[in-house]
């Protein structure tokens, strides 16, 4: 059934970690993250890769839906977005009993989630945690209309793309070495300051499912 698309692992850490990203991010990031969790796991279907097997579901689950807690106040730090918040996440993921060795695997997946050609190298967590994310930007054709409305019907896009860019440029410029050039950040800044809509809107603006 299509409604299978939403299902959330039932796991221990689903209720504190969707309870902190619905509090301390936008809901429009929210969504995001979690969007990205259900694609990631579409996308392992395609790809023949067994959640449970080949990539831990609960890792899964962690590193898409706190791949943003960077952008929140609390992951707000003097770093690169990314990799603070792959240090927020594993603050957050160590005492609610994930392992060590898992944390190491979620905190590279995080870190690298806006890194083509390194991410998908660098095993199945981190490739499908970026595959994931990526997805809800790109509207990939193994997402079928009715899996993406069933998905966009439960957590709506309310204009996500310029949610994440106002985040990223805002924590930019209170703090311009978040925001190195070259990086996502640093190029995010640098189009929003010479002209009010970034590259990334206007071609989330014709994408498949919009902004």
């Amino acid at each position: 059934m299509t409604t299978d698309v939403l299902r959330l692992p039932d796991d221990p850490i689903v209720g504190p970690v969707l309870e902190i990203i619905r509090a301390e991010e936008p809901a429009p990031i929210a969504n995001h993250s979690i969007r990205s969790y259900l694609f990631a796991r579409l996308l392992a279907r395609r790809d023949g890769l067994v959640i449970g097997r080949d990539v831990g579901e609960q890792a899964l689950f962690a590193a898409c839906v706190l791949h943003d807690i960077g952008l929140s106040a609390r992951g707000n730090g003097t770093q690169r977005f990314e990799v603070d918040g792959a240090d927020t996440a594993v603050a957050i993921l160590g005492p609610l009993g994930v392992p060590d060795d898992e944390c190491s695997l979620i905190w590279e997946a995080i870190a690298l989630h806006t890194s083509p050609g390194i991410a998908e190298r660098r095993g199945p967590l981190t490739y499908l945690t970026r595959a994931g994310v990526s997805a809800d930007f790109a509207g990939p054709a193994v997402v079928t209309d009715d899996e993406a409305a069933t998905i966009h019907d439960a957590y709506p896009r309310l204009e996500m793309t310029t949610s994440l860019v106002d985040a990223i440029v805002d924590q930019a410029r209170g703090n311009p070495a978040k925001a190195p050039r070259y990086s996502i950040a640093g190029e995010l800044l640098r189009e929003r300051t010479a002209s009010p809509v970034t590259e990334m809107e206007k071609a989330m603006a014709t994408a498949r499912w919009g902004n």
